[in-house]
Order: C-alpha cells, then sequence, then structure tokens
C-alpha cells in the first residue's frame, strides 16, 4: 500500500500563492494547478524575492524569517530554506497545533482578502495561466502602491 499522492486529481482550476512581508505587503506571487502540491511553489517564490533598498547599508536580498503552514512541511524543503540563510518556522505536522502559527497566518489571509477585491480575480474567467497571472501581478503592484502610498501620507 503506498502513502498519499502529492497530488490531487479531484480538484479542477487553480491557486494563487503569495509571498508577503511582515506587514502584508505582496512581494511574490503565482499561480499554479489546483491539483499540485502547495510546497512545490514555494521554491519559486523564495527566488522571486526581490531586493529591498535600505536606508544604511547593503540591499537585502533574503528574509530574515520564513513562516509557513503545515503544508510546507518537508524536509528537502526545511533544509533548502536553511541553506539560503533564512530562519524556518513551519509548523510540524502531528507536533504543532495550527492555531499557534494563526498571529503570523492572518497577514497572509489578509492580503488574500485584499487581492480578491479585485474581483477579476474571484473567478478564473481566462483559459491560460499567464493571464490570470499577469491580473494577479497587477493586482499585487497596485495593492503595494496603495499600503506604500497610505504608509507615506500618515508620516
Amino acid at each position: 500500500m503506498t502513502g498519499p499522492s502529492p497530488v490531487d486529481r479531484g480538484k479542477p482550476g487553480s491557486k494563487l500563492h503569495i509571498l508577503t512581508d511582515r506587514a502584508g505587503i505582496p512581494l511574490a506571487v503565482a499561480v499554479s494547478a489546483a491539483n499540485t502540491n502547495d510546497a512545490e511553489a514555494l521554491r519559486p517564490l523564495v527566488r522571486a524575492i526581490p531586493a529591498v533598498r535600505s536606508r544604511r547599508g547593503p540591499r537585502r536580498r533574503k528574509p530574515a524569517k520564513l513562516h509557513a503552514d503545515k503544508a510546507y512541511d518537508i524536509t528537502d524543503l526545511r533544509h533548502w530554506v536553511a541553506d539560503r540563510g533564512i530562519g524556518v518556522r513551519i509548523a510540524r505536522k502531528g507536533v504543532e497545533r495550527s492555531d499557534r502559527l494563526g498571529r503570523h497566518r492572518w497577514v497572509v489571509e489578509r492580503t488574500f482578502s485584499w487581492l480578491t477585491g479585485y474581483h477579476r480575480l474571484n473567478l478564473r474567467y481566462d483559459r491560460k495561466a499567464e493571464h490570470l497571472l499577469g491580473f494577479l501581478t497587477l493586482a499585487a503592484a497596485l495593492t503595494c502602491f496603495k499600503k506604500l502610498t497610505k504608509a507615506r501620507s500618515a508620516t
């Protein structure tokens, strides 16, 4: 008898993947088929993080920590993230409760809520994934613009 397959063949559609900073600003976005495992999207998202300009010192090329839920609890993935000098904070399957990660997870859920405010992303109208990714990237850019201009006007 074999274990569960990493692919759920019964799900049509697509998944949106978002990597955010601590404030919920989207840093990287991706689209995959709904029948693929979530953990397969983490490596391209981490590679896609842009360099961040800071006021002092060199540009920062990686985050300090990565928070993720139990779907990303794969040993190879943990080692891959740690080898890049990023602290790993992934909930362990069967060890940690899901609610302990909730104080960090709500930031990503709020970002999903901001992005689904653009109704084009609620239903997939486009046949090609590249078009959906284009609209997702545009929505992420608009969200960044709105949040960053709001933060700038508050100071």
